[in-house]
């Protein structure tokens, strides 16, 4: 069977030493939508912007620092801790998402506490473009040929050429998609309700269906971890259980308000 072969250059262009890679556009992509989509939102609840920018760098920082040491403590611990310096080298690459959420978490509510913003009601409208910015992260994945899916026999797969000849599964491709619907899906309910939304739906809802859809592909993607877990479950899977607790209880907490 002839296979669909990617073979694309992770740089996007060059300028002597200085180079732009498709991840890095990507990254910025989300960002910057991200930051026009709450704009919007405080447009339309009549929210005083003035403070939207620094809640949105509280929130990167967060994202960074929060999924550089969730890579390095839940998938090479013991890298990271005979190589502490290599911590701060985030251009060699080591991300995780579940440690970003937690990272966002944190550093959203100190800065709602700082500004006097309420938590859940940020975080009811920010998760929207939370959904975009996981497809466009894991668009940069697929250009980096990162993030990959085990051999398969598919005929969809592909060959990721840069890594070797074998027919994958397109891991990057199910979870960047199954994002983008999520967003299309949390933002058609946020235009209909947003004056009758319940303090937590929005932000349970995400949960559920983020991790759900990262909970399922994890049976199809390579395994970061370079430890076993002694379980049939992934380090992936086993971390997006929480998540998915955490998101049923805040739909039903949200359906006793």
């Amino acid at each position: 069977m002839n296979y669909f072969v990617w073979d694309i250059n992770p740089v996007l262009v060059s300028f002597g030493p200085f180079h732009i890679h498709w991840y890095g556009l990507l990254f910025a992509a989300a960002i910057l939508s991200g930051l026009e989509f709450m704009k919007r939102v405080y447009r339309l609840e009549g929210k005083d912007e003035s403070s939207l920018d620094a809640l949105f760098i509280y929130a990167i920082i967060g994202i960074v620092i929060g999924a550089r040491l969730g890579h390095c403590i839940f998938y090479d611990p013991d890298y990271y801790l005979a190589h502490p310096m290599k911590i701060f080298a985030v251009w060699e690459g080591g991300l995780a998402s579940h440690g970003g959420g937690l990272g966002v978490l944190i550093a959203l509510y100190l800065g709602c506490k700082k500004y006097k913003i309420n938590f859940i009601w940020l975080i009811d409208r920010l998760v929207i473009p939370t959904a975009l910015f996981g497809f466009f992260v894991r668009m940069g994945n697929f250009m980096n040929s990162e993030i990959l899916g085990k051999p398969t026999d598919v005929p969809w797969a592909i060959i990721f050429a840069r890594v070797d000849s074998l027919p994958r599964h397109p891991a990057q491709l199910y979870e960047g998609f199954s994002y983008l619907i999520i967003f299309f899906i949390l933002t058609y309910i946020y235009k209909k309700q947003y004056k009758t939304l319940k303090p937590g739906f929005l932000f349970g809802l995400f949960l559920v269906l983020i991790f759900t859809v990262r909970f399922l592909v994890e049976f199809v993607k390579v395994r970061q971890a370079d430890f076993s877990l002694g379980i049939d479950l992934s380090m992936g899977q086993v971390l997006s259980i929480p998540f998915l607790i955490l998101g049923f209880g805040l739909i039903i907490w949200s359906r006793k308000k």
